[in-house]
């Protein structure tokens, strides 16, 4: 089996010259190259065709989600492990939307970063515990925030989803569009989520809708 061609992106030479090393400790992982920042990181992996990418985050030019976002776009084969110093809801699920196969934190064994590396090129994700942690006391709070609506806030929320107009709506449940528009604004503020899109997305999740209407 030929090793795993990895590229390591990070604008700290110390932090590359790290991480280099760590995966140099495992036979079936060869580092193939470095790159400083997101935009040389797409011109690198256009050139090398890694298998896979450990990709900081906060870097000049262009960042690491960006980064991400683009390499995902653009090469789905690759894989990208983000690297990054925070733990929480907010930085995991922004790093698992821009595409990453993989997330762990800067302080992780160099054990999980081999095993991170691993995993994403099997074709498995990897998602560090803690983080994994943080990802579901978000889907549990939501959970939480669906349950504040009302009978009557869940039957608009389905209509939008199946993308009726407020003045549709309003015709459908014999009510004003004021009204309608009012539930509308109560919903986005229980459940803190903001654009058309998302709304579809959660009441398909909560089963409210399968869009086959």
């Amino acid at each position: 089996m030929p090793p795993i061609r990895v590229l390591v992106v990070d604008d700290h030479s110390i932090v590359r010259q790290g991480v280099h090393a760590l995966l140099s400790m495992a036979p079936d992982l060869e580092v193939i190259g470095e790159a400083t920042n997101g935009r040389e990181a797409i011109e690198m992996v256009a050139k090398l065709a890694p298998d896979v990418v450990i990709m900081d985050i906060a870097m000049p030019q262009m960042d690491g989600l960006e980064a991400t976002r683009r390499i995902h776009k653009r090469y789905p084969g690759v894989k990208v492990v983000i690297l990054t110093q925070h733990v929480n809801q907010e930085y995991t699920l922004s790093i698992i939307k821009a595409g990453a196969a993989g997330c762990l934190p800067k302080h992780a064994l160099a054990t999980d970063l081999i095993s991170a590396v691993q995993t994403v090129h099997k074709g498995d994700s990897f998602l560090y515990p803690s983080m994994a942690t943080a990802v579901f006391e978000d889907l549990q709070a939501r959970d939480n925030d669906f349950e504040t609506l009302t009978d009557r806030e869940r039957e608009i929320l389905k209509l939008i989803a199946e993308d009726y107009s407020s003045e549709e709506i309003a015709k459908m449940l014999m009510i004003s569009a004021k009204t309608v528009r009012a539930h509308r604004a109560a919903i986005i503020e229980k459940l803190n989520i903001r654009g058309h899109g998302a709304l579809v997305k959660y009441a398909i999740r909560k089963g409210l809708t399968n869009l086959d209407t």
